[in-house]
Parts: C-alpha cells; structure tokens; sequence
C-alpha cells in the first residue's frame, strides 16, 4: 500500500535568505499526522540565497545527513571539520553526545537547493563523528545506489540504525526493482522529475509512505531523482 504525501501539502517557511518544505512537522510548522515515519524525522527541501545560511547550532543524539541537489553548501562543526558539499555529495553527521555546526551557502552568486534529513539513531550518547561521500551521475543512473547503511556496506556511509537510503536517478526507458526484506517499511522522496512507482505517479516534491509490500517497482522516469527509504515497521519516530 501506498500513502502519497503530496509535495503541495507540506509545510514551508520563508525568510529573505532561505525557502523551505517540510515533508514532516519541523520548526513553526506541526501536523500531528506528520510526524515523522519509523525512524525517518525530518525532510526538509532548503533553498539558501548566496552567501547566507545557519549559523552555528547545536545537535545531540541525531543522525543527520545532507544531500546536495544543486549549488555548493559550506559546512564546519566542533569537531574541526570544515569541508564544502556539491552537488552529488552525501555528508552524514552523528550528533551523539552533542556538536554544533553551520551551513552556508559557497556562492557569493548561486543559490545552493538541498535536502536536510534526521533520522533517529538507536543509540544514545555516542561519540560524534562526520561522514561525506560523493555518488556520481552514473553510480545512479538507471539504478539504486546504496548511500547510507548501518554497516558501510558498498561504500555506503554508516548510520547508527536500521535504515538503508538509496539514491536513483531515471529517465525514459528506465527502470529498477528495491526488494524488501519481510516485514519492512519504507519512504520513498521524489527530489526531481516525474516517476511510476508500484503504479502511481509521483511528481517532484511528492513522498509516499509504502507498508505492506515486498518490491517497489520503479519505471516511466523524465528527469527523475529519488530517494528510497528502507526502514523498520514502526509508524512514528521514537526518540
């Protein structure tokens, strides 16, 4: 079964540096019906004008990965990392017993369009750490490429829970098959484009919830990007 989360029906916030879309209750914006999927917490779509972004800020026990659309994003934290995430890069930050970090945007010209996601970890009050990887164009071509596992697996980041991401990118004439294992969720996100998945027709922006089902069947891309969401069968996030 299939739940579509359209993507006009998520919440937003606008200020002079920044649009966003929350996919599930974040900031200002609460829907009791949105709060989250299994570990899944947070989607949040930004868009940050040249030269601005979030200031230093604290995090604790939270995983939290940014996936770069398009533009260039320039991160630095308290653990001495400082590093600048393109398009195609994939960086994983393990809050554990605590960090801050900033955001801003590398381009004094461009504006930078991203993915904020959260998941909740199974463990608390480990040592921080910071992951970042890069999937090109043609690791996702046509196919899923694992980006985020709990155990690295296939160059994959590492993530203190049960949850896979996969990232995929199609176009006319191709097509993929996920196959779960018995008893799982998953969270399918349409970062770009249009797609067919197990029938129904997603549109940029949408998410749906999928339970009940051993295959997602994946067909009829233009100019699609996805993520797909392994995850245990627990409706709402527990933290």
């Amino acid at each position: 079964m299939l739940e579509i989360r359209p993507a006009h029906r998520r919440g937003s916030a606008q200020f002079d540096w920044l649009f966003s879309r929350h996919t599930f209750s974040f900031g200002n914006y609460y829907d009791p019906q949105q709060s989250g999927f299994s570990d899944l917490l947070v989607i949040n779509e930004d868009i940050v004008q040249p030269g601005k972004g979030f200031g230093t800020h604290p995090h604790r026990d939270m995983e939290i990965f940014t996936y770069v659309i398009d533009g260039a994003l320039a991160h630095k934290d308290s653990m001495d990392n400082g590093s600048v995430i393109e398009a195609g890069d994939v960086q994983l930050m393990t809050a554990g017993t605590g960090v801050t970090h900033s955001e801003f945007n590398h381009s004094q010209s461009e504006l930078v369009h991203f993915l904020q996601i959260w998941l909740v970890p199974n463990s608390k009050g480990v040592e921080p750490r910071y992951q970042q990887s890069h999937f090109s164009p043609a690791q996702k071509q046509g196919r899923l490429a694992l980006i985020i596992s709990p155990d690295g697996a296939e160059g994959s980041l590492s993530v203190y829970q049960d949850v896979r991401v996969y990232a995929g990118c199609f176009d006319v004439g191709e097509q993929a098959q996920l196959m779960l294992a018995d008893n799982r969720y998953a969270y399918v996100h349409l970062v770009s484009g249009t797609l067919t998945v197990n029938g129904t027709v997603l549109h940029a922006g949408d998410g749906a919830r999928i339970r009940g089902e051993r295959l997602i069947d994946i067909q009829q891309g233009h100019n699609a990007e996805m993520l797909v969401f392994d995850l245990r069968p627990h409706e709402k996030p527990s933290r």
